[in-house]
């Protein structure tokens, strides 16, 4: 079939719609993704990687950003490869390094997030790609194809009791805003709840609401979750949604919402969402055990089929780079 070619198509309106064609595609390889990226300092192109005859063998949207004496290069949710790319991985991979024509002091990560294919693991373990796993790259996957009862069944008793008693409290009403501006009021909601969430407990992570608030709102493949307790806002839960495979994305809550029980309630509604939309999977959001025991504790209530989640693959040009950034980032 000959040399895989790549072609530019950041702004290729029809980006999205290509992509959500594959069955690998995630939410971190859409338009919006890239566009919230840009927003926080990532310079993001859109490539497509295809056969000589022009048909489609990838896509991956790449993020750069100028670190020290050279460049990080990131892409999320990929390279996606299609049917056809699953059969020729080695030789898109090649063409996609061949494309990006890394310097010595670039460092290249690649993160499926959960959505690798073996093709695509054996390709990057093929061009030298390193792995880096860590305690926190793990995660728990509920199995959705399961009856409702027998999921409810499997759930540790008092995590099922506390659920019971939340379904009983009238106070507590469920929502699942889809008009945009109830979905912006609801993204408000959450924002506002994560930030005094981040300061109660005393965490940081790369999440810039304010640039992302737009975005996530208009996202169809983004579901709000409201949770009110006398129609006052307590918890708002987003998960991303992809064919079979949903996610946990980000959740926040007050107080009222621990102490009513809505995280239970939250959880075990969007399990019946995601069955009745044919998910097969729920993935719930990754485990820190060390370093978030309460988090840790309340999805060990719901599965414990622990999985270890796709690595973080690093790539350079340079061999002691390469080895050097595997180290630091797998003792973090």
């Amino acid at each position: 079939m000959g040399q895989a070619t790549v072609v530019d198509l950041t702004n290729d309106p029809d980006w999205d719609e290509a992509i959500w064609q594959q069955p690998g595609a995630s939410i971190y390889a859409s338009r919006r993704w890239g566009e919230y990226k840009r927003r926080i300092g990532w310079d993001v192109r859109r490539l497509a990687i295809r056969s000589c005859d022009g048909q489609a063998l990838a896509f991956a949207q790449i993020q750069r950003r100028r670190r020290w004496l050279g460049h990080v290069v990131l892409a999320q949710g990929g390279p996606i490869l299609t049917p056809l790319g699953e059969r020729r991985a080695e030789a898109v991979f090649r063409a996609f390094l061949d494309h990006l024509r890394l310097g010595r002091l670039d460092l290249l990560g690649v993160n499926y997030q959960q959505f690798q294919t073996p093709a695509a693991m054996l390709a990057l373990l093929g061009h030298s790609f390193a792995p880096v796993v860590t305690t926190r790259t793990h995660t728990l996957e509920l199995d959705l194809t399961r009856e409702a009862e027998r999921i409810r069944a499997g759930m540790e008793g008092r995590w099922r009791d506390v659920l019971k008693a939340a379904e009983a409290n009238p106070d507590l009403s469920t929502g699942f805003p889809t008009d945009p501006a109830d979905r912006l009021s609801a993204f408000e909601t959450f924002s506002r709840l994560y930030a005094a969430l981040k300061r109660r407990k005393g965490f940081r992570n790369s999440l810039d609401p304010a640039a992302f608030r737009d975005l996530a709102a208009h996202d169809p493949n983004l579901l709000f979750l409201e949770i009110r307790e006398r129609g006052e806002p307590i918890l708002v839960r987003i998960v991303h949604r992809a064919v079979h495979r949903w996610t946990d994305f980000y959740v926040a809550s007050n107080e009222r919402a621990k102490v009513t029980g809505a995280g239970r309630l939250a959880l075990w509604r969007l399990i019946e969402r995601a069955q009745r939309e044919g998910a097969s999977v729920l993935d719930l959001g990754g485990i820190d055990p060390a370093g978030n025991p309460g988090v840790y504790e309340f999805k060990r209530g719901v599965c414990r089929n622990a999985v270890a989640a796709n690595p973080l693959w690093l790539f350079s040009r340079t061999r002691s780079m390469r080895r050097a950034a595997t180290a630091i980032l797998a003792a973090r």
